[in-house]
């Protein structure tokens, strides 16, 4: 071996290690030549250590120290001393290492961008040169409380006796959703493999086969459309549980998340989570997935405005609609173009227009439908708005879900604006939301969907509503909400071969097309199917949330952009002619062509 060993790692020397002598391996993370005198930071996943070339006592190193560049890889062997000039910035900061021999492992080329936190790039570069991006200490971190995660996973549902059992990456293509990923066969031409969605059904039918507790960190594959929180692959922690009922396994969650929130971050958070219905969910936040760290709630008018001449307001009424508002506290300073701002942010979740009303500091109210409205209605809306001087109220008018969903969307718009997004930043609220709709109608598709999937069971006293009105059919299904964020779903399943048979003809199945897509799940349950339940957490989300990170490629080793590209090796790629007559595949010239202009 050309190179010496190290014997300690970057990040382990201490003032307690004064006058050792060790063996460091790492990258230059920086180089100072003060006339001979080198200063070299070395970097390795531990941390930094400065290590020194002093002339006077090793003069041929110093000459031969002109070759170091940013990112060579060194061995460095020399004496343990304390600092003259200590850096109380980082946990070798009071020590340094004075060499006495070293060696070039392996040279660098001038890298595209600095290793640093603090570089500002485009993140198409980082992804191009991820193996660089890897190595700045703030990747580093994210990556290793990910794996943290996953060791205290192992050990937690170890405890509670749950199994590690791996489930098929190859299986049926069971489109129900989201587009599957497919995969030819190439013994079996002309038939494809899909890769899972989840692995829903296989952890069913591991309840039924007797494993009653079951656990894997499992990849996903949606080929949908990306954005800043989703990656065509994915990651869950996946977990199911027979004999149990909805408590038991968001007791067993709280306490996973009570654990990692202890291991990870040092801090104690309540046992149980708060619970709310997804109906208060949605007409308090908005939202299915609140962010409980501040408040800004909802609150329907419709009550004080339903004789209000306004005919906007009237026939919201009159077909079933929601006027609803909230109250952005302080902002009546808010210009016209600051207000038209926020009623373009609205119409994107499908706002026809933003009815707004100004408490200002005089005492005044200015508002576009002040002149619609009697004087003890304005009154009305702002005690029921709790209003003040310096108050702007933002109204919305439309159909249930929109409504809620605009109002909503305009809560986390103006927590951005005003600052509050910044103040509630290292805080952490955690909420189940229950009690969610079994389906909801698709008006691309004119049928019902599942909310969650088609194997979610509805709530016992609701299920001779199946056939008569499935719209009022809730569903025993739960998710997991921090800081705004859905880091986890799940629900308790059909185990009735009945009652599957029913929700995949709500869905709009015919019988010999739920036999074709889904006969061996109908077979297995009608041999024994016990009660069976549970969830999945979205390991990706967790470790954004634990991290402070708002972009999910930060806690994924090699992930892709938000068109699906892999900048770094360039997948997805084109393949040669024979891959695709092995597999019996014609590709469609023109799609290509288009697609390559």
């Amino acid at each position: 071996m050309s190179w010496k060993k190290r014997t300690v790692t970057c990040g382990a020397l201490r003032e307690s290690d004064e006058g050792k002598k060790v063996i460091l391996n790492g990258w230059v993370a920086s180089r100072r030549d003060l006339g001979g005198l080198y200063f070299i930071d070395m970097r390795d996943r531990y941390g930094i250590t400065q290590v020194v070339i002093e002339p006077e006592f090793t003069p041929e190193l110093s000459e031969k120290a002109k070759e170091i560049k940013s990112e060579f890889v060194l061995w460095v062997e020399g004496t343990v001393r304390k600092r003259s000039n200590p850096n109380p910035n980082i946990p070798t900061g009071l020590v340094e290492l004075v060499v006495t021999d070293y060696g070039v492992i392996n040279q660098s080329k001038l890298p595209p961008f600095e290793i640093s936190d603090s570089v500002d790039i485009s993140e198409e570069i980082k992804l191009k040169y991820r193996y660089l991006d890897l190595r700045r200490p703030k990747m580093q971190k994210y990556l290793i409380t990910r794996n943290k995660l996953s060791q205290i996973m192992h050990r937690y549902f170890e405890q509670n006796d749950f199994v590690e059992i791996e489930t098929p990456v190859l299986m049926k293509s069971t489109p129900e959703g989201a587009r599957d990923f497919l995969v030819p066969s190439r013994i079996n031409k002309g038939k494809f493999y899909a890769l899972p969605q989840s692995p829903q059904i296989y952890k069913q039918i591991l309840m039924m086969s007797g494993y009653d507790r079951y656990v894997q960190i499992v990849k996903c594959f949606r080929d949908e459309d990306l954005r800043a929180d989703r990656q065509p692959e994915f990651t869950q922690i996946d977990i199911e549980m027979s004999f149990v009922d909805q408590n038991d396994i968001m007791s067993l969650i709280e306490g996973f998340i009570n654990q990692v929130w202890k291991e990870i971050l040092d801090m104690s958070i309540p046992e149980s989570f708060h619970r709310m219905t997804y109906n208060e969910a949605m007409t308090r936040f908005g939202s299915d997935k609140p962010d409980l760290r501040f408040d800004m709630e909802i609150v329907t008018l419709n009550e004080i405005v339903k004789d209000a001449e306004f005919k906007v307001f009237s026939d919201t009424l009159a077909e079933g609609g929601v006027i609803a508002a909230i109250n952005a506290k302080g902002c009546a300073s808010y210009s016209r173009k600051q207000i038209d701002n926020l009623t373009d942010y609205a119409k994107k979740y499908g706002a026809k227009g933003l009815a707004w009303m100004k408490f200002e500091a005089n005492g005044e109210v200015k508002s576009p439908i002040a002149k619609f409205l009697k004087e003890e209605e304005i009154e009305a809306i702002k005690q029921a708005m709790n209003a003040e001087e310096g108050d702007l109220i933002l109204i919305s008018s439309d159909a249930w879900t929109r409504c809620y969903t605009i109002q909503g969307a305009l809560r986390l718009e103006v927590a951005r604006q005003s600052g509050i997004m910044d103040s509630v930043r290292g805080k952490y609220a955690f909420s189940w939301v229950v009690d969610f709709p079994l389906l909801e109608h698709d008006e691309e598709s004119g049928r019902y969907i599942a909310m969650h999937h088609p194997f979610t069971q509805p709530k016992e006293e609701h299920v001779e509503l199946m056939e008569t009105a499935p719209e009022k059919v809730n569903a025993i299904a739960y998710d997991l909400v921090i800081n705004g964020a859905e880091v986890g779903g799940g629900s308790l399943r059909i185990h009735d071969s009945n009652v599957q048979a029913k929700m995949f003809k709500l869905l709009g199945m015919s019988d010999e097309s739920a036999r074709e897509k889904f006969g061996f799940l109908l077979d297995a349950l009608q041999y024994g199917a016990p009660p069976h339940g549970g969830v999945a957490l979205g390991m990706d989300r967790l470790v954004m949330t634990l991290t402070g990170t708002e972009n999910i490629r930060d806690v994924i080793a090699f992930p892709k952009t938000t068109s699906g590209l892999s900048l770094m090796d360039g997948a997805p790629s084109y393949v040669d002619e024979a891959q695709l007559t092995e597999l019996a595949l014609n590709l469609i010239k023109k799609e290509i062509e288009d697609d390559k202009e």
